[in-house]
């Protein structure tokens, strides 16, 4: 990679990797080292082929979509045991953001990666189901059930996402 294909894609790593980081965290349901992971994996690609990439963005997130859908499958993330997470010390008036943010983290961690891929794609990039199912190589109708189960599954697993209003927002 010469001196100005780098600096080309150090500018976009920079400008983009919080977009793809908020991604990364969602496909991995929530899982920050996953996440971290995902992302690292999926800009090395990129960089590896970053002269022959048309829309780099796009390319990194089917990357980063592909490399979730195989972490599943890999022996070694079989042998992973989650630990919990120790609470920090938290201001009073944040407690109610903060417990909806860990019953939504909650709730995607313990979604299938493909129901969490479908609801990254339809809510959090806003792609039509045509799109979403081309990514995902599946059919329009795959796209439609998988994304009214992971909704009702969402609302079955965070009761409180329908009181606070989130549930509504998402599922517009």
């Amino acid at each position: 990679m010469d001196a100005a294909t780098e600096r080309h894609f150090r500018e976009f790593v920079t400008l983009r990797s919080a977009a793809l980081m908020r991604l990364a965290y969602l496909l991995t349901g929530g899982d920050q080292h996953a996440a971290e992971d995902v992302l690292q994996i999926a800009l090395a690609k990129t960089a590896a082929r970053w002269t022959a990439v048309e829309n780099p963005e796009a390319y990194v997130r089917r990357v980063m979509y592909r490399q979730q859908a195989s972490f599943r499958r890999l022996k070694w993330r079989q042998r992973e045991t989650r630990r919990g997470v120790l609470p920090e010390e938290i201001a009073r008036d944040e407690l109610s953001a903060v417990d909806l943010k860990l019953a939504v983290r909650g709730a995607l961690a313990r979604l299938t990666p493909r129901q969490r891929m479908v609801l990254a794609l339809r809510f959090l990039e806003d792609r039509p189901e045509a799109e979403v199912a081309q990514i995902l190589g599946c059919s329009i109708g795959t796209v439609r059930s998988t994304t009214h189960r992971s909704l009702a599954r969402l609302r079955r697993l965070a009761p409180e996402l329908d009181e606070s209003g989130l549930a509504e927002e998402v599922g517009r």
